[in-house]
């Protein structure tokens, strides 16, 4: 009996509910998902009421000034982001049978991610199959994991703080943090400075610089040395965090090879720690649950090959350099 309540369920379901509701979670609102998905506000309205009668459950709290998901909204929203990353694999049965390299490769990855090892594989792979296409997100370390694990990601590049059971892990580089002030800072131009001289300033930071997040190392750094930084600004992306720095908002983070080009051209200056700066490991995530589609499953055995061949230290970045031209 219950078989058959489930298919007729099943049957009776409205598909294009389940797409509505996931726009109006990600957008954040009916408004905003309306325009989205070109429709009028209240025909919106109307499909999530449909929805949450079919569902038998509230899932969204809404009124003035609230909007959030309800218990059973959020793990409907976790079930449908993995019916569409499924759905999005349907090409993928196909293709497989027909030997063409085919589909997309979607990549989530954090914003810091430089290494050839990505871009040699991109090139190469790109050259050898061009056909595939491409999807690259930028996005903040936890929400790379997540974006693996629900299946909305071929793969994921980032650093990780905490495992998700279901994903695999592979370091693809190593990097070291240096911390950084902007033309106008007190501190810019200046030799021969220890970790004592940066107490007092003002910071600038990543989200993750905490000592329970992906940035530990960081702020264990920033607590062994009791810095007593106050922070003025933060953002999930390097390049916004370069900027706070360069505008002279305050001394930040960034790893020591990224900002190199920038302390060659006067852009940057480099403060201490210089000679154990702090390590971070940037790791590759997969999801061994996943059907990849024959694109998918080429470019990342081929990104495997590649870290597996290339011995860690070659792969591990800025360790020892000087602490700025000349000083």
């Amino acid at each position: 009996m219950k078989h058959h309540r489930d298919n007729r369920f099943a049957g009776e379901l409205d598909w294009n509910l389940l797409r509505t509701f996931v726009v109006i979670v990600e957008e954040g609102g009916i408004s905003v998902a309306a325009k989205r998905l070109l429709l009028r506000q209240p025909t919106v309205s109307l499909a999530l009421k449909r929805l949450e009668t079919q569902m038998g459950a509230r899932l969204l709290e809404r009124g003035r000034g609230v909007f959030r998901l309800t218990a059973a909204g959020r793990a409907l929203y976790s079930e449908c982001r993995q019916i569409y990353g499924s759905v999005e694999q349907l090409q993928a049965v196909t293709s497989a049978f027909a030997g063409e390299i085919t589909g997309s490769v979607r990549i989530a990855m954090a914003s810091h991610v430089f290494t050839p090892i990505l871009d040699d594989t991109l090139r190469q792979f790109h050259a050898d199959h061009p056909t595939p296409t491409f999807q690259i997100a930028v996005e903040t370390s936890a929400s790379v994991a997540q974006a693996v694990s629900d299946q909305n990601a071929s793969m994921g590049i980032c650093l990780v703080n905490r495992r998700l059971p279901r994903l695999e892990y592979q370091i693809i580089y190593r990097e070291f943090f240096g911390f950084f002030c902007g033309p106008g800072h007190p501190l810019f131009g200046r030799d021969h400075l220890s970790m004592n001289d940066l107490r007092g300033h003002a910071a600038v930071s990543f989200d993750t610089d905490d000592l329970a997040d992906a940035l530990r190392p960081v702020a264990l750094l920033r607590r062994q040395h009791q810095l007593d930084q106050s922070f003025v600004g933060y953002s999930s992306h390097l390049e916004e965090v370069r900027r706070m720095i360069l505008c002279g908002l305050g001394i930040g983070p960034l790893p020591v090879h990224v900002a190199d080009r920038d302390v060659r051209d006067g852009l940057l200056w480099r403060l201490p720690p210089y000679d154990k700066p702090p390590k971070v490991d940037i790791y590759l995530l997969t999801n061994p649950s996943r059907r990849y589609n024959s694109a998918e499953e080429r470019f990342i055995e081929r990104l495997k090959s590649k870290i597996k061949k290339t011995p860690l230290r070659e792969r591990t970045y800025g360790p020892i350099l000087a602490a700025n031209p000349g000083g």
